[in-house]
């Protein structure tokens, strides 16, 4: 027996509409919702991208702001001290026994002076590590250290030593030194410390540049190995001479580094060893203020004779971040510095 016509006919209406029903999205659909889900994904990456490049650079420029103070506070701490004795040599009179000629670490004449190319600075030749590089300024400095010694005794003008108040490690053979008083100021190297306080400067071949004379009078004389005899009274201080020299070297990874040479007593003499202090800076340039000029112009401006008088010093760095894609275009982030410094001792 067969069913009604009008049966059959809902039913395939019926099976039609649930045909229709179960349709999944169309083409269109899927692409314009993958279109969104790129566009929402493409926000999402361009946010957290941005963020971190923001971050990479807000870090970068704290790194070269610590480097430029951290170079500026070391170099500015020799540069204001250049020339200081610790007594009151105003009026020029420094004896000066070391032999001539005066090394560049023992020209108290030149405590100060610079090169506008560090590649032309005598006490930069024949480095073998931190290399000058060119066009690039260097500037020598010449003090003494911080020393609470003083003379307890000296024996007479005739003898090359005398006793120090305490015995001390700040000393040892080699040394070059510098003793005041009121009437003068005598640069000098210890030819043998001994443990009973006993600082010997004797003259001929025991150290290295060595004393032309064991005479500390001024002026100098060195026609004869006593020299110009003075003995230096009882509290008279006693201080190590410092000498550096500050300039732009070629690091061990081949950029720039800020370095100091400085210069210590050894075995064979004096050695000059270049120190790493700040990585990435790349320029250095300083200028110099003389006490009749009111502008500060480059070390080949200032006479020979005037570097004793130079009273300032203008420094500027150029210094890199770390991370060497910190910039917007995908370069180290660069910032330029500039600072100025008074020597102490030749400001009234």
């Amino acid at each position: 027996m067969s069913k009604h016509p009008m049966t059959r006919s809902r039913l395939r209406h019926g099976a039609t509409r649930f045909t229709q029903r179960v349709h999944g999205f169309t083409l269109i659909e899927m692409m314009v919702a993958m279109l969104l889900g790129l566009i929402v994904i493409g926000g999402v990456i361009s946010v957290f991208l941005a963020g971190q490049q923001t971050y990479r650079t807000n870090e970068a420029l704290g790194d070269v702001e610590d480097g430029s103070r951290t170079a500026f506070e070391l170099l500015s701490r020799d540069i204001r001290d250049a020339g200081n004795t610790g007594c009151d040599t105003s009026s020029g009179r420094v004896a000066n026994v070391i032999n001539p000629p005066d090394p560049w670490y023992a020209d108290w004449n030149d405590a100060l002076i610079g090169y506008d190319d560090a590649t032309a600075d005598p006490a930069l030749s024949g480095l073998s590590t931190g290399k000058p590089v060119a066009g690039m300024s260097s500037v020598h400095v010449i003090s003494t250290a911080n020393s609470d010694i003083t003379i307890a005794h000296t024996p007479s003008t005739s003898n090359a030593s005398f006793k120090i108040n305490a015995a001390t490690t700040d000393l040892t053979t080699g040394d070059l030194i510098m003793i005041c008083d009121f009437d003068h100021a005598a640069i000098l190297q210890i030819t043998k410390y001994n443990s009973d306080d006993n600082v010997v400067h004797d003259s001929g071949g025991n150290a290295s540049p060595g004393n032309c004379s064991k005479g500390l009078g001024y002026p100098t004389s060195c026609s004869n190995p006593v020299g110009n005899g003075y003995a230096f009274p009882p509290n008279s201080r006693v201080a190590v001479l410092t000498s550096a020299v500050w300039y732009i070297g070629t690091n061990p990874v081949g950029g720039n580094s800020l370095y100091r040479l400085s210069v210590s007593p050894g075995a064979s003499g004096m050695t000059s060893t270049p120190q790493e202090m700040v990585r990435n800076v790349v320029n250095m340039k300083i200028q110099y203020l003389l006490p009749s000029s009111t502008s500060f112009v480059n070390a080949a401006s200032i006479p020979s004779t005037g570097w004793a008088t130079v009273n300032a010093a203008q420094i500027k760095l150029i210094v890199n971040s770390t991370y060497a894609r910190a910039g917007v275009n995908g370069t180290a982030l660069t910032r330029t510095f500039t600072s100025t410094t008074t020597v102490r001792t030749r400001v009234q």
